[in-house]
């Protein structure tokens, strides 16, 4: 969601600021603003819209100052405009705010504070702050930010400057993330390490409850209760080439061809093929509690939430555990029922996403053994979680998630594996699923040879304004993600269904301008699915089929095939999949979208 940039030490910060927002550009956002010390005090510049607006607003100006904040704003309170924009100051101007998060008592805080003369410019809840840090404010920017944040309830990252100590930097976090960087006579606030890692790839991630003061020469970290806390230095390994394009047009274009290497990652050390099974040290249990799992809840939002459905179909057809999918945003709203010898898996490429935090830590709460699946390391699920494994997937840049999706299906059918072996696998049956996976990378490289194919399908297509998507037992899932990649960056209507589940609704959709995706490989419910062909030929309905190579029969059915390699059933999810995002990816570009910036959408939702 919205990015934060801080900078102080002795260069010019408006332009380590302007480069550190671009590359937060990718998380979503629909204003931008920055804020510097200059001599004659703080200098704050915002705008609606993109960085390169207000860039063009200061193309003449000429600062000087060493200290500054940026953001770019997700709207949550207030509509998207230059006003409402942040940073923001208080009545003296003389500090100013930025702020990832939301206040949920700012409406009884601006009461509070109007009845002490304050006036308000914005509709934010974040104008609050700034206010009430300069209410407290005594001369220690530090204190003052403390003080007010007792009064806060909600999820904060925030950033601070005060004209009265133009080399300090308070920056605070509570829910939603936030990474000091250390550099060498100077130092970085961020809500994302890419915003840093041209500079420093040192950096410390600030826990919730944590305010850390920023110098040129070094910072402190306390908690909210002024308790001092040692900081724990980490070494970012992701290189700037990384999140770059890398000669590719789009950075989900390049996210998507990267998946023959990321699944590679996925998978690199952790296939046993001595004894046929999966070797994941980070789960942290001992295999006797592994060997009694007696029930399993995965819990995700998005496109982690449909790898979540296909984990289910695994677990549940391998190693026979009863498996439930949740979604995160319901799951501690409902009262949910754990037993002893519940294990809940929470995924999230993130790990920052709020509603599946909640969801972990109401898990917890009530006694379940939590595991993490996540990409980013250091994040707060990778922290607060029993164990968990990464799925190694490298920055995902574009909204969109695409290589995320596919490591986090490589990653549940790991945990399958390693399950189903130690309950009632046979070493043949486990060999014969670890050398499936391990022929994946390969088939994905050869699906992806048919981009210029499957260009030529989104042509065709491209100004449909309705899709449907169909799929059967572990293709479903495949089928919902697909139907969201499209709408999610073509801004093409689409719904993803199971396919027997056709006649009993959608199928009054299907006339000869409905386009319908479906999932048709040859695997146990081959005979069912052509069936389903059958039903939407009748009725005229447009077929794109994605089948399994040397399917003769298909073609009688559908209009246009996309051919997969044979596969083994087990994984072809994640060799189905990547047809799909090329297709959404041609029909949004040919369609004028925005495909690494969809409109109204965040990389990282950490707000509710």
């Amino acid at each position: 969601m919205c990015g934060i940039v801080g900078y102080v030490g002795s260069r010019k910060a408006y332009p380590l600021l302007m480069e550190g927002l671009q590359r937060l550009e990718y998380r979503g956002y629909d204003s931008a603003g920055v804020a510097l010390i200059e001599q004659g005090g703080i200098v704050v510049q915002k705008s609606a819209g993109k960085i390169a607006i207000l860039t063009e607003k200061l193309k003449d100006c000429d600062f000087v100052a060493t200290t500054g904040i940026a953001h770019t704003r997700w709207a949550t309170h207030g509509e998207p405009n230059d006003i409402n924009a942040h940073p923001h100051t208080g009545m003296t101007g003389k500090i100013a705010v930025v702020h990832n998060g939301i206040i949920e008592n700012f409406a009884a805080l601006k009461e509070v504070l109007k009845r002490q003369g304050h006036i308000f410019k914005t509709e934010t809840d974040t104008e609050i702050l700034a206010h009430l840090i300069e209410e407290y404010y005594e001369g220690n920017l530090l204190q003052a930010v403390r003080r007010a944040l007792t009064q806060v309830e909600g999820t904060y990252g925030i950033a601070v400057i005060s004209t009265d100590s133009p080399e300090v930097m308070v920056a605070a976090r509570s829910g939603s993330p936030l990474v000091v960087g250390c550099g060498d006579g100077e130092n970085f606030v961020a809500s994302d390490v890419a915003a840093l890692l041209r500079h420093t790839n040192r950096v410390v991630y600030l826990q919730d409850g944590e305010l850390a003061e920023v110098t040129p020469g070094g910072f402190s970290i306390t908690t909210i209760d002024d308790v001092v806390v040692s900081p724990h230095l980490q070494e970012i390994s992701w290189s700037l080439d990384m999140i770059e394009k890398g000669g590719f047009d789009h950075f989900m274009l390049k996210e998507i061809f990267e998946q023959p290497d990321t699944l590679k990652n996925a998978m690199r050390g952790r296939l046993n093929f001595g004894e046929a099974t999966a070797r994941l040290n980070g789960l942290n249990l001992q295999y006797d509690e592994l060997r009694h799992i007696r029930r399993i809840i995965l819990t995700a939002c998005g496109t982690s939430w449909h790898a979540a459905l296909i984990g289910e179909y695994m677990i549940e057809e391998y190693a026979r555990i009863p498996v439930e999918v949740e979604y995160a945003s319901e799951f501690r709203y409902r009262s949910p029922i754990i037993h002893p010898g519940t294990v809940v898996f929470v995924i999230s490429q993130s790990g920052e996403t709020a509603d599946t935090l909640a969801a972990m830590r109401e898990a917890k709460r009530k006694g379940a053994t939590c595991l993490g699946i996540c990409n980013v390391v250091g994040s707060t699920i990778a922290r607060e979680s029993d164990g968990g494994v990464y799925i190694h997937a490298g920055p995902e840049i574009g909204v969109a998630s695409t290589k995320a999706f596919t490591s986090q299906i490589m990653v549940l059918s790991l945990i399958t594996i390693l399950l189903s072996r130690m309950r009632n696998m046979s070493y043949e049956k486990g060999e014969e699923l670890i050398n499936a996976i391990n022929t994946v990378p390969e088939q994905v490289r050869q699906v992806l040879a048919l981009n210029d194919d499957i260009k030529a399908i989104a042509e065709k297509y491209h100004h449909k304004d309705n899709f449907l998507y169909l799929g059967r037992g572990v293709n479903f899932p495949v089928a919902l993600e697909g139907a969201l990649k499209l709408k999610e960056i073509s801004y093409i209507h689409a719904e993803g269904y199971p396919a027997a589940e056709m006649k009993h609704g959608p199928i009054a959709l299907i006339d000869e301008n409905m386009p319908v995706v479906v999932l048709a490989p040859q695997d146990s419910v081959y005979s069912k699915i052509t069936s389903n062909l059958q039903e939407i030929k009748a009725r005229k309905g447009r077929i794109i089929a994605v089948a399994t190579e040397g399917d003769v029969r298909i073609r009688e059915l559908a209009d246009e095939i996309i051919y997969l390699p044979r596969v083994h059933e087990f994984i072809v999810p994640v060799v189905a999949t990547i047809p799909l995002q090329l297709m959404a990816y041609h029909m949004a570009v040919l369609r004028g979208c925005d495909v690494d910036q969809p409109r109204n959408l965040a990389k990282s939702v950490t707000v509710e």
